[in-house]
């Protein structure tokens, strides 16, 4: 057992499903949420029975060698596991008259393995209720593809729920320039005297502001606040390198005074009493949901050889020739003013702010993520990406006070189960 109450994980599967979470936003432009967490260890058991071009695909997709897929995916599963304030799972299911390789399922974590029995509704209801209780009813449908010729379905789903070591406050924010211009925002701002929770990096594409917002349970979500001109995958890109020590960063201690970032300024202001430097946080609240087909990326997943039904791709799975239908995953993420909660189902089937005399100086870092941004939602010690997104569509402020307390209950009764 490691820090944080996780299992160790490595140093290069950590690295390789940041990268997927990379690579994958390389490919998306508009607002999301992802987990590359959550495909990765499916299309590492993949590839451990795949073969030929298959095989050759999947292994360059999850950044490791075929021959060692399989016990990287059982050493995450089972990091992902001990974690606290994260549930994780795996399962499968096959046709009845499917045999299995007795190497491939012995291979996956116990207890993992179900049967389809053909009926369309009673599979699709078994699964869909597989999904609701293994991410605690954030997402009520495995997001898979059933016909008659499924043989197999292998999914996995991930919940992760952390509060906020010191909550927000919530207050309407209203932007004044940018895409949410003249939106009245429900904002969530505190403060703090630790500066060194803000960092800037600076990369060939432009500057990137990130703000760590710790967790209990030892998961944090880091905001990533870009230039205006940097793409998604640019800004999630320096978040991922600035994460696994790749790319240096300034922290608000040694920042100089002016406008030194992405919505991010340092001045230096009188006031009355003596005060410590003081980290002002101002961002949105966000409630998304996404649904993404991996199969529209097939090269970015290692999928493009294992869609052809032409012919069997599995080998090491199955006698029976398999071929890859359905590939998909559903993905939410709510963050509010007491905390964080995210889930992820993945499957893949098978186929046949007074006046008086200031005398003292202090310093002030403001720090405003009013305008679209990314967040890494990150295990502390391992520093594993659990899930991430893009934000371009922030809850509204509620018009009335009792709508604002209906409307954000359920987040505040989710961090506290």
């Amino acid at each position: 057992m490691g820090p944080g109450g996780g299992m160790r994980v490595t140093r290069a599967t950590v690295e390789a499903v940041a990268g997927l979470t990379a690579r994958w936003f390389g490919a998306v432009e508009d607002g999301t949420v992802l987990s590359a967490v959550g495909v990765w260890p499916l299309l590492a058991f993949l590839a451990d029975g795949a073969g030929g071009a298959a095989r050759a695909e999947l292994a360059e997709a999850i950044g490791l060698p075929a021959d060692r897929a399989a016990p990287a995916a059982r050493e995450l599963l089972e990091a992902l596991r001990a974690m606290r304030g994260l549930d994780a799972a795996l399962g499968l299911w096959t046709d009845r008259t499917l045999e299995l390789r007795a190497a491939w399922e012995s291979g996956l974590p116990a207890d993992t393995h179900g049967v389809l029995t053909g009926d369309l509704d009673t599979d699709r209801g078994a699964l869909d209720a597989w999904a609701r209780k293994r991410t605690g009813g954030l997402l009520d449908r495995m997001p898979v593809a059933l016909t008659q010729d499924t043989e197999l379905v292998l999914a996995s789903a991930l919940a992760l729920r952390t509060e906020w070591l010191r909550p927000f406050e919530e207050r309407p924010v209203t932007p004044e320039q940018g895409p949410w211009r003249d939106r009245t925002l429900l904002g969530l701002r505190r403060e703090t005297s630790l500066l060194d929770r803000v960092a800037v990096a600076d990369t060939p594409e432009g500057s990137v502001t990130e703000l760590r917002v710790l967790g209990t349970d030892g998961l944090d979500v880091r905001l990533l606040l870009g230039e205006e001109r940097m793409t998604p995958a640019a800004v999630l890109r320096a978040g991922v390198d600035v994460l696994l020590g790749r790319l240096p960063s300034v922290n608000g201690t040694r920042l100089p005074f002016g406008d030194v970032g992405p919505g991010l300024r340092v001045r230096r202001e009188r006031c009355v009493n003596p005060r410590p430097p003081t980290l002002e946080v101002t961002t949105v609240a966000y409630d998304m949901t996404a649904h993404h087909d991996l199969l529209a990326r097939h090269r970015l997943f290692g999928l493009t050889a294992a869609r052809d039904s032409a012919r069997g791709h599995f080998p090491g799975i199955s006698g029976s020739p398999l071929a890859i239908g359905s590939a998909e995953q559903s993905a939410t993420a709510r963050f509010g003013a007491l905390g964080f909660r995210a889930a992820a189902v993945t499957a893949v089937g098978a186929v046949a702010v007074g006046m008086p005399e200031r005398r003292y100086l202090t310093t002030t870092v403001e720090a405003a993520f009013d305008r679209p941004f990314g967040f890494l939602a990150v295990h502390r010690t391992s520093r594993l990406v659990l899930a991430a997104g893009w934000v371009t569509d922030p809850v509204p402020h509620p018009e009335y006070e009792d709508e604002h307390e209906e409307e954000w209950a359920h987040i505040a009764d989710a961090t506290h189960t």
